[in-house]
């Protein structure tokens, strides 16, 4: 489940409210072990996607770095390479 969850400090352009909302989102199904809450969790389960949201959007935008912002589509085909190389291996 967590395999989506990507590194978003220090791109440009910075990371979206749906970037951050999909990561919250991931990391809510991890820790409750459910990708699809219950009628009866479901509000309490959307408030702690809400909560991850935005303590990670405060993070993300409080960090500071002096490397330079990095481009999302060079990482994305660092990935796509890796996960190639990795997956032929197999």
């Amino acid at each position: 489940m967590c395999r989506n969850i990507r590194t978003l400090h220090n791109f440009e352009p910075a990371a979206s409210e749906e970037e951050i909302r999909d990561a919250a989102l991931q990391y809510v199904r991890k820790i409750s072990g459910s990708t699809k809450p219950s009628k009866a969790n479901q509000e309490v389960f959307d408030r702690a996607v809400d909560e991850v949201a935005a303590a990670t959007r405060a993070l993300v935008d409080s960090l500071v770095t002096n490397a330079p912002p990095k481009d999302r589509e060079v990482e994305a085909a660092k990935h796509r390479a890796r996960s190639a190389k990795r997956f032929a291996a197999a």
